[in-house]
């Protein structure tokens, strides 16, 4: 077919071809060009804020102070000597003597039992130790009788008057008795003793105090009835001097080491709240306390309570001083916390585009404080000549507030960062 028979594209369709292929490669330039834009402001505005952004450190002076270690523990404060009274016999409550706070005296009558019965008891036990003595008296006439009649068989033996088998009759009722009268001496000792322990009875029918202290606690009425048993019920609990108490405290497995007997103490009270009272550690028992995993140590510490303001029960908090230094190099404990902001060494902003055209931006922290080294040494910053500079130094003792500095390029006065602020 001849070249003129071909149809031919007209005009106006390449030149819409032809716009439509440019308009897709600017397109593609002007999205390019616009990330471009937008990354690139947005590293400006993150540097140009830090470049304008004044740092200001905040600093304290390091300075020679007094450290008092102490060691945290709470427990419940007791009377030094508890005694809970019972009754070791069973009975009805009678009367009652005494009642909640009463001071009593060793020997002060507390509470009596109806003692009828037990002083028949007594009454009986009598009877028969003077009808046993009666029998003594009885049995040794008998004794004399029977020894003349056995005297006098064994002279008419003697003379032939009298025959061999009546000599040994009268010496067998001799010795009868003879043994007659012993039974009824232990007769006496058995009855003697019966009239003790029926007596006994009859005094601890009295429930009297064994102590000079105060009563806690009572546990009984007139017309009770009292069951003596392996588990006799507590009547009355007295304390001996509520003028010297225990506080009893839990210390913790990781402070035991620190803590030794004789360690001073201050404690308060939710009672009197702003009073801080004294104390001191009089004995660390061994056997430990496990609750819920944490395991701790009884610690017993002597409490003076000459004005009675203290009460068995109370929960007290007390800070037990472990080490005191004097004089020496300090630091506060927040200048172990700082660390100024370093550069992300993996980087941050990720690969590709945004990676290219934004770089790590400045003023980004991913520094921390460091712990001690294998030598004990740990970094503080201070700030020299309006710069910050990394001083190594060894720690130690601490009182919460602030630490001893044993080691390290650290004077007295040099101005030590604890926290930073970067202002617009």
């Amino acid at each position: 077919m001849p070249k003129d028979q071909y149809p031919m594209p007209e005009k106006t369709d390449i030149e819409a071809i032809a716009r439509r292929k440019g308009s897709g490669r600017t397109r593609s330039w002007m999205v390019a060009i616009a990330v471009a834009v937008i990354a690139a402001g947005a590293w400006f505005w993150l540097a140009a804020g830090n470049e304008t952004g004044a740092v200001r450190y905040t600093t304290l002076p390091a300075t020679m102070e007094d450290i008092i270690v102490t060691v945290t523990a709470t427990g419940t404060i007791e009377p030094v000597n508890t005694v809970e009274i019972s009754s070791e016999l069973s009975g009805t409550i009678r009367k009652v003597h005494a009642d909640y706070n009463d001071l009593v005296e060793e020997g002060d009558v507390l509470a009596e039992l109806d003692t009828d019965k037990l002083e028949a008891n007594v009454e009986q036990a009598r009877a028969t130790l003077t009808a046993r003595e009666a029998s003594v008296i009885e049995a040794e006439a008998t004794l004399r009788e029977k020894k003349d009649a056995y005297d006098r068989a064994a002279s008419l033996s003697a003379q032939g008057i009298s025959s061999q088998e009546t000599l040994l009759a009268a010496r067998a009722a001799y010795e009868r008795a003879q043994a007659a009268l012993d039974t009824a001496k232990a007769n006496i000792k058995v009855a003697e003793a019966n009239l003790k322990l029926v007596q006994t009875d009859l005094e601890k029918a009295c429930i009297c105090s064994p102590i000079d202290g105060i009563v806690l606690d009572r546990a009984v009425e007139v017309g009770q009835i009292v069951a003596a048993s392996l588990s006799a019920p507590v009547l009355f609990t007295l304390a001996e001097d509520l003028t010297r108490m225990d506080l009893t405290v839990d210390i913790d497995e990781a402070d035991i080491g620190k803590v030794s007997v004789g360690n001073k103490a201050t404690f308060t009270v939710e009672a009197y709240q702003g009073q801080t009272f004294s104390a001191e550690i009089s004995q660390l028992r061994y056997a430990p306390e496990t609750i819920e995993g944490v395991v701790t140590y009884k610690a017993i510490l002597d409490v003076g309570n000459e004005d009675m303001l203290l009460r068995p029960g109370m929960t007290a908090t007390a800070d037990i001083t472990v080490a005191e230094l004097k004089d020496v190099l300090t630091i506060p404990n927040a200048a172990l916390r700082f660390s100024p902001p370093v550069e992300d060494a993996a980087g941050s902003s990720g690969g590709g585009l945004l990676g290219m055209l934004l770089p790590n931006p400045p003023g980004r922290d991913s520094g921390a404080t460091g712990a001690a080294d294998t030598d004990g040494m740990r970094s503080i910053w201070i700030l020299r000549d309006g710069q910050p500079a990394e001083v190594r130094i060894r720690t130690g003792a601490t009182d919460g507030s602030r630490t001893q500095v044993v080691e390290g390029d650290l004077a007295e006065g040099d101005a030590v960062i604890t926290d930073m602020e970067t202002g617009t």
